[in-house]
């Protein structure tokens, strides 16, 4: 890969921001930066190789990244969602046994025998989508916050199980390795939050910003790919040690500036290096010239919408149960995956995709439906807080 290839990446990727500017639309900045690819790799123009190493392991970095920041987003140290997560557990449990019963029977339509994969994917939620839409929207009170609380169980649940739904012959060895990187999470998780009780993070942090060092960036992604390399040591997908990682970070508690530099990094330049990367890699010639798979990626996206969209029988607003559709992470990872595993057949990874923009689109529209019934006024009167508890931030 040239600078000239990298610049052209990083020019096409600009497409995100630009499909995502107007608000009324909430599409996520990854749909734009996916379509990029799509036109300049094997789909379109053919302009980047997918497959070149270097090319292939910067999109590895910002995957890794993208799911530590999506760890990020699961608001573990909010006090409001706790109440809610007994609910918000059983029904993504709910959720996850409609999803058992809907993947097999596509599992056996389609002759694809991945009935496991369909299954997390039917059932997985993305709470790196539904939060920031729930930020936007202001949507507040008790069944907002046991939607964001159902919505991180599926997202966690989902993202630890599909490493053994791509490959359930590997299903031992990848257990272990999530095992070991989970442990590992686990250490992570107190000594650092040792640092911080002790004040030692705190000192660092005024040296580092006085100083100019970014050491706190610095530290965070040495953490961030000595996981990710002992996951791939694990025979285990990145996606794990990016997302347990983050899930570390955000129970610590993440400081602002460290955020703000890690979207940079993140947002700024891996991320759309990645969602081009899988954009450049997805060959939709396949899939347009495969009905079969075409009509796989509709029956993903719908099943997505009628598992989900189900829990309306159980007390969900239809608005809200339709908003825990929203999927791309896991899609994405598992598209990522199959394909780099060479477990799926062709045109598989991108009905796969399909599928998730589907669920995605379905969200969005549903996302403003809710808006009508759950969101807070923009201002409060003063002295007055605003009705129906505090609204969880991504």
């Amino acid at each position: 890969m040239s600078f000239f290839q990298l610049s052209l990446i990083a020019a096409v990727a600009l497409l995100g921001p630009l499909l995502a500017l107007p608000e009324k639309w909430h599409l996520p900045v990854v749909v734009g930066e996916l379509l990029a690819g799509i036109a300049i790799g094997h789909t379109g123009l053919d302009l980047v190789d997918s497959s070149d190493p270097t090319f292939t392991f910067v999109a590895d970095v910002g995957f890794a990244l993208i799911m530590f920041v999506a760890g990020t987003h699961v608001p573990v140290r909010d006090a409001a969602i706790r109440p809610a997560l007994g609910g918000g557990a059983l029904r993504a449990g709910i959720a996850a046994v409609l999803a058992g019963a809907v993947g097999i029977v596509i599992a056996f339509a389609f002759g694809t025998g991945h009935a496991p994969l369909y299954i997390v994917l039917l059932a997985s939620s993305s709470a790196a989508l539904v939060l920031p839409i729930v930020d936007s929207l202001r949507l507040t009170g008790p069944k907002v916050l046991m939607t964001t609380a159902q919505v991180a169980v599926a997202d966690i649940a989902c993202i630890v199980a599909l490493p053994l739904a791509v490959d359930p012959s590997n299903a031992p060895r990848a257990a272990l390795g999530a095992v070991l990187v989970a442990v590992c999470a686990a250490v992570l998780f107190f000594v650092l939050r040792w640092l911080e009780r002790s004040g030692t993070r705190g000192r660092l942090h005024d040296v580092s910003e006085g100083r100019k060092f970014a050491l706190e960036l610095r530290i965070q992604l040495a953490l961030l790919f000595a996981l990710s390399g002992l996951a791939v040591a694990g025979h285990v997908s990145i996606m794990l040690a990016g997302f347990s990682f983050g899930l570390v970070v955000a129970a610590v508690g993440e400081p602002r500036r460290l955020a703000h530099q890690l979207f940079a990094v993140s947002d700024g330049f891996l991320g759309p290096v990645f969602f081009v990367w899988l954009g450049a890699s997805l060959n939709l010639r396949i899939l347009a010239g495969s009905p079969r798979m075409i009509l796989l990626g509709i029956c993903l996206g719908l099943g997505t919408l009628l598992v989900h969209g189900s829990l309306r029988l159980v007390g969900q607003p239809l608005p809200l149960a339709v908003l825990a559709a929203s999927q791309l992470g896991v899609p994405v990872a598992a598209a990522t995956i199959g394909s780099q595993l060479h477990l799926l057949e062709p045109g598989e990874a991108a009905a796969i995709i399909l599928g998730a923009l589907i669920s995605t689109g379905a969200s969005t529209i549903a996302g403003s439906r809710a808006s009508r019934t759950f969101s807070r006024p923009a201002t409060a009167p003063a002295g007055k807080p605003s009705e129906g508890g505090p609204t969880v931030a991504a």
